[in-house]
């Protein structure tokens, strides 16, 4: 029997999705919620009126006016990456993203820069396309040097390792729709191989010009209703959307060496291509069959231990019932339950060459929370669904982990063009409980590199619901995350007071040198009975100069 692969740990994640899903606890919400952040083509991208039109063959239109958006494509905060307000200019909202969702995945890691930088840490980024280009197609003369590595597509992973100092692989993957997962599963085997000790893993799209969507509309893909109704008999297409994700990856062995915790486990991953079907672009339920069995296989894992399937769903007629019936035929056999399955397409709309990572992020939270958000539009399921093997959940529905069992979750993606990939996750371990200590005050640092980021950051942490006890907080503030040049510190003895603090924390300038901190120790003796003992207990630095 082939041995598995060591585990590998999902440590930080991080995204920029429609519908404000900035951030994965925002992601989760806005699924839990049943939001259909689906809207009207903004006018800051095109005039949806201009280019609409109800008949799919009107030349230069298209039948649909929505899509998925990110608020603020044209803004980002260069200087934090020490990048110039005129490369800026040039960046594509895809390598404005990029850098900013891998930053804040290594920061959701609790990892602090300074212990990545440097190391042979692999960048796998999928990316198909760049609309950029074509917004200036008729401007030549504001061609300059920075125009083609503001657009590159090899750039997009190549930025990031220049940025982050990672000295591991780094390339960007284009199988269309698939292009993120088929980029975690080469990043998986650089990892299981050992060209690299760590991966970032992501993926984007960006929506600016209608040249796409039109074609796509020629090509009867798109959704005349701007729906994707996964699994739905009224299923018409599916709905452009635009993002990023992006995932920091490592062996368990060295997340559980650096003291992190991981959110989940991959486990398996496997690729394949369609070869010849019907036509180019129809999807192939053996290929799909083989590739899941093929990643069964390759970690020794047991088809009815899959409990959800983030399918690639994305709303066509043709596509949605192969891929049910792909997944029926290898994981329905010998289940106590009906096959959950379900697809983020429905409330973000395809993402296309960031649709994976979108997908393993949910994936991933629906592990974390033991349970799946409802799949949105489902309202007569397609008759040629397998329906006594699968079931589309319509409101949240707990995982049912049988005793014993080891739950898993498989993602799907495919490629338009026949490239398709798969990846199964399980539940991270759980973190033995530290030893409860008295809270009593503790100190919360906090950077950044601008007054506005400083307080920007300080509103962000004040939101933070969820937070553990106040010295696990401020004790990842202090140790898990870089620390920047602006910083202020608040004193606190209770979660509710710090988050109160946090709120009110006035703008302050940068100062003109960073201070120091000395530790002061006057006079003779102690000034009272066990001075210094707290003191010598609770900080290293203390005890090792004593």
């Amino acid at each position: 029997m082939q041995t598995a692969n060591e585990p590998l740990a999902i440590v930080g994640m991080a995204c920029r999705f429609p519908g404000g899903a900035n951030d994965p606890a925002a992601f989760w919400k806005l699924l839990c919620d049943g939001v259909d952040a689906i809207t009207e083509v903004p006018e800051t991208r095109w005039n949806a009126d201009r280019f609409h039109h109800p008949n799919a063959a009107a030349p230069g239109r298209t039948v649909t006016r929505r899509g998925g958006f990110v608020d603020g494509a044209e803004k980002m905060d260069a200087a934090f990456f020490g990048i110039s307000p005129r490369e800026a200019a040039r960046l594509d909202p895809q390598h404005r993203w990029l850098p900013e969702v891998t930053w804040e995945a290594i920061e959701d890691a609790g990892l602090p820069f300074e212990l990545i930088s440097g190391t042979r840490t692999g960048v796998y980024v999928g990316i198909s396309s760049s609309d950029y280009p074509l917004l200036r197609r008729c401007d030549l003369l504001a061609i300059d040097g920075y125009a083609n590595i503001g657009t590159a597509l090899s750039i997009a992973a190549n930025r990031l390792s220049f940025l982050f100092n990672l000295r591991g692989p780094s390339l960007a993957v284009d199988t269309a729709c698939s292009s993120s997962l088929v980029a975690l599963h080469l990043a998986a085997r650089s990892l299981w191989s050992g060209e690299c000790e760590s991966a970032i893993v992501g993926g984007a799209n960006s929506l600016l010009v209608p040249d796409t969507s039109i074609g796509f509309s020629h090509a009867h893909m798109l959704s005349p209703s701007g729906r994707c109704r996964t699994f739905d008999a009224g299923a018409d297409g599916y709905v452009r959307a635009e993002g990023a994700g992006a995932i920091l990856l490592m062996p368990l062995r060295s997340a559980q060496a650096l003291g992190l915790h991981p959110r989940a486990l991959l486990l398996a991953t496997a690729s394949n291509q369609d070869g010849h079907s019907s036509s180019l672009t129809v999807p192939n339920q053996s290929a799909q069959e083989e590739m899941l069995r093929e990643a069964l296989r390759s970690a020794n894992l047991k088809a009815h231990d899959v409990l959800f399937v983030e399918a690639h769903g994305t709303g066509t007629p043709v596509g949605d019932p192969v891929e049910a019936r792909a997944l029926a035929a290898v994981l329905a056999e010998g289940r106590s339950r009906r096959l959950l399955v379900g697809s983020v397409k429905t409330n973000i709309g395809h993402l296309e060459p960031a649709s994976g990572i979108a997908g393993l992020i949910k994936a991933v939270l629906v592990l974390e929370h033991r349970a799946v958000p409802p799949n949105l539009h489902f309202e007569k399921p397609n008759p040629l669904l397998p329906l006594d093997k699968i079931e589309v959940p319509v409101v949240v529905t707990p995982l049912h982990v049988p005793e014993g069992s080891t739950p898993l979750v498989v993602v799907n993606s495919f490629g338009f063009g026949g490239s398709n990939a798969d990846a199964i996750l399980t539940c991270a371990p759980n973190t033995p409980a530290a030893p409860a200590a008295s809270e009593g005050a503790c100190i919360f640092p906090l950077s950044a590199r601008s007054p506005a980021a400083l307080a920007a950051y300080a509103q962000a942490f004040a939101a933070i619901a969820d937070a553990p006890s106040l010295r696990e907080f401020c004790a990842a503030a202090a140790l898990g995350k870089a620390h920047h040049p602006l910083r202020q510190a608040v004193v606190a003895e209770s979660l509710e007071s710090l988050q109160t603090q946090l709120r009110t924390l006035p703008e302050q300038p940068p100062a003109s040198a960073p201070p120091k901190i000395a530790f002061v120790f006057s006079g003779q003796g102690p000034q009272w009975w066990a001075m210094g003992r707290q003191l010598f207990r609770e900080e290293k630095v203390v005890r090792e100069m004593w």
